[in-house]
């Protein structure tokens, strides 16, 4: 019996065959910066509330909206066998990544003194850019886990009729005993 592997394939032919997935994570990610830079707005303007805490809300109205595209659309057919340990880690990798895009935030306000809206705006674009990035990666490999490949598995029978045949000596070789 003869085992093959094929060859790992090359990081442009994984990014390729990843980018139809990337493609349909930007349109719900898109849609979720539209909710989190309306609410953001609102809060900031109509609200008057801080920055920090504005960001804060906009981005758990996103999350929110965004695992509902990510669960229902994009990760339909990955495997939802423990709903409360994929939603339990959503919530975990989004406040991971709420972190990242507050934390860049803050630190552009506070440390380097840009208070103005469009000023934190900007901020925000780029605090959510490094918080994307971050829950791309984490959705695909421990959230939404794909299903295995199935594959039919050998009959035992085949299985031991194989392991027969390899103890067996052919009839037609000669014995010199």
């Amino acid at each position: 019996m003869t085992i093959t592997t094929a060859p790992k394939p090359s990081l442009v032919q994984r990014l390729h065959g990843i980018s139809g997935e990337m493609i349909k994570f930007g349109v719900v990610g898109l849609s979720g910066v539209a909710v989190n830079f309306a609410v953001f707005w609102i809060c900031i303007n109509g609200l008057g509330l801080a920055s920090l805490r504005s960001n804060i809300a906009a981005t758990l109205v996103a999350i929110a909206t965004n695992y509902l595209g990510y669960r229902y659309w994009l990760y339909r057919d990955r495997d939802a066998a423990s709903r409360k340990r994929e939603i339990t880690l959503f919530l975990l990798f989004s406040g991971a990544g709420m972190l990242i895009e507050t934390g860049i935030l803050g630190f552009s306000v506070y440390a380097l003194g840009l208070t103005t809206h469009l000023e934190q705006l900007a901020a925000k674009v780029v605090g959510l850019g490094a918080g994307t990035v971050f829950r791309f990666f984490s959705y695909r490999t421990w959230v939404f886990k794909a299903l295995p490949e199935l594959t039919e598995p050998e009959p035992a029978v085949v299985t031991e009729a194989e392991r027969l045949l390899s103890a067996e000596q052919p009839a037609y070789v000669e014995q010199n005993s």
